[in-house]
């Protein structure tokens, strides 16, 4: 499982090559963007074949009859790292299945590049991949991320990023930090952190946002700060019953469903009664 450059040829991986050289077979999401690659480093592909998401299950029989017959097999995506937002996962299944080991060949990454450059602080965040195509969906899926004290990563396609960040404004607020990178590692590269609502205005009068590859990042929910007083006396013995028996998230979460308290200040409450 090969990683390739999500945009600059140039962050392609002296491992890489080697495997480019060595292979007998390269499976490609697109050949002619792979093929486009071996020919900027001048490598002929012994055989280049195309590995799509709609005919990966049958390729993957193809696939492990060549390494039965002691064949070295490469997958690689259009760009970035194959079976993650990418065909691969089904391939990699199929062939450790078959008794066959599959090696990881790190490189590029949109999720960590975009990361790396956010300077976001929360310590863990969540891939999500694509938010869904229709808004209904897609604001389901936000509610998710309300009191969330993760960073959120998510990609979004050109045409739909104007609604997603509509969505994101009308979920989690207006004033929720988001980050868009846009053409990671190419010529127009971009980074723009602002409130979800500013962000919004900002992609909606520049059409050169609304278009490439994005990925954006949803900042942690903020900090919610709040004294021990602050809650009812029912509400925290109910939340200290659910959190004698259950994880603390799942605990908070049910708590509020129950008394309709802030499932932040009941997580924070709860990891204070269990610290004490």
């Amino acid at each position: 499982m090969v990683a390739t450059p999500i945009g600059n040829l140039a962050d392609i991986s002296a491992r890489a090559l080697a495997v480019f050289e060595a292979a007998d077979v390269v499976c490609a999401e697109d050949t002619r963007v792979t093929g486009q690659l071996l020919s900027a480093y001048g490598i002929r592909a012994k055989r280049l074949v195309s590995l799509r998401e709609h005919n990966e299950r049958s390729m993957a029989e193809q696939v492990i009859r060549w390494l039965g017959e002691g064949q070295i097999v490469a997958q690689v995506s259009d760009a970035g790292t194959p079976a993650v937002s990418d065909p691969g996962a089904r391939l990699v299944e199929a062939v450790r299945a078959a008794g066959h080991p599959v090696r990881p060949l790190p490189g590029a990454s949109a999720v960590i590049a975009a990361l790396s450059a956010s300077g976001f602080t929360a310590p863990t965040f969540l891939f999500h991949g694509f938010l869904p195509s229709k808004s209904g969906e897609r604001r389901k899926t936000l509610q998710q991320w309300q009191d969330a004290l993760h960073l959120t990563i998510c990609y979004e396609a050109p045409h739909r990023i104007v609604d997603a960040l509509a969505d994101i404004v009308a979920e989690l607020g207006p004033e929720r930090r988001v980050m868009l990178s846009r053409e990671l590692t190419k010529t127009f590269e971009t980074f723009q952190a602002l409130p979800a609502a500013e962000l919004l205005e900002w992609v909606k009068a520049d059409s050169n946002q609304q278009r490439g590859e994005i990925a954006l990042i949803i900042d942690a929910a903020p900090a919610v700060e709040a004294s021990d007083d602050a809650l009812p006396a029912e509400t925290v013995r109910v939340l200290q019953l659910l959190a004698a028996e259950l994880p603390t998230k799942q605990a908070a979460t049910l708590a509020a469903q129950i008394t309709g308290a802030n499932r932040k200040q009941l997580y924070d409450h709860a990891l204070k009664m269990k610290k004490d």
